[in-house]
């Protein structure tokens, strides 16, 4: 199919023909990453810029490569180091950006519905890498290529997330993303760590681990978000560990040839052990190699030559 879309700000709006179109331009450049010169002339005379308010290591450093292995010019820019410490407001910023001629605004914030608001003022192309308790809609797109690779039929999958269900951006991104490809979805945490509407989502609600894990194909293992966390929410950590942690004897409780994902960092010992993060059934650099590739699929998507992309 033709992109028409301008920006790229939530798995949500997408149709999943327009999901299947990033995937499969997302295959068709991971061999650039394998070359020994790792760079294609796709998007030269284009500039990209990365605003990052919160921190990243994997996606802006994989948007960053993925820019450059289109052979575009990229500018990171951290919240701190930027005229917002003076007073300035983020409008006045991106239009400060825009008037340099930049052609997207790749966009990580802590408030929910940034990505939005900007793309409705912008010429440039904005692309969400993670808003507030919003949606991360390429770390969705990275996984589901990463489960595909593994399990093409995606509509026989049972997908089962564990963790702070609550607190993740990652996980609403996801549970749209594979909803949309036919998959069955289970949620699993403690009760504090759960939304309460989240049976509305059209999802298993599991409160025991394996119970959960039974006829699963896909464990997600998300990370506890303490930083987000108002209040205590579990006992201890020990605790949540002993409860929900997955551990190489609760991987057996999964389906044969079940894979394990987490979208990182990982707290090792708390959310998964080190036998499983680095055991045969991880999938969590596949995850990150991924990511370079679905990032290029959409900058080249959103930036590539197009006449019949919808502009604001």
């Amino acid at each position: 199919m033709i992109w028409k879309s301008k920006d790229l700000l939530s798995i949500e709006e997408l149709s999943k023909n327009e999901i299947e179109t990033i995937l499969e331009t997302a295959v068709s450049f991971k061999s650039v990453s394998e070359r020994t010169v790792k760079k294609v002339p796709t998007l030269r005379g284009k500039t990209v810029v990365l605003f990052f308010q919160e921190p990243s290591t994997r996606t802006r450093t994989s948007f960053e490569l993925a820019s450059k292995r289109l052979s575009a010019d990229n500018l990171t820019i951290q919240s701190s180091a930027s005229s917002l410490t003076k007073g300035e407001t983020l409008l006045d910023t991106m239009k400060t950006l825009e008037s340099m001629k930049i052609d997207a605004l790749v966009i990580r914030h802590s408030c929910s519905g940034i990505p939005h608001l900007l793309a409705q003022s912008m010429q440039a192309s904005v692309i969400n890498a993670g808003d507030g308790f919003h949606e991360h809609p390429t770390q969705a797109l990275l996984d589901l290529l990463t489960v595909r690779e593994n399990h093409p039929h995606l509509d026989q999958l049972t997908i089962t997330f564990v963790g702070d269900i609550l607190h993740s951006r990652v996980v609403r991104s996801n549970i749209y993303a594979f909803k949309k490809m036919g998959a069955r979805i289970r949620v699993c945490g403690p009760p504090t760590l759960l939304p309460k509407d989240f049976e509305k989502w059209g999802v298993e609600v599991f409160y025991h681990l394996d119970a959960a894990l039974q006829g699963t194909d896909v464990i997600y293992v998300l990370r506890l978000q303490l930083e987000r966390q108002k209040k205590n929410l579990f006992p201890t950590l020990r605790e949540y560990s002993q409860l929900y942690g997955i551990t190489s004897d609760r991987l057996l409780k999964a389906n044969s040839g079940a894979i394990v994902l987490h979208p990182g960092p990982m707290n090792r010992g708390i959310e998964i052990s080190s036998g499983v993060a680095d055991g045969s059934a991880a999938r969590i650099d596949d995850q990150v190699s991924n990511g370079v590739a679905i990032r290029m699929a959409v900058l080249y998507l959103l930036l590539g030559e197009n006449p019949e992309r919808r502009t604001p």
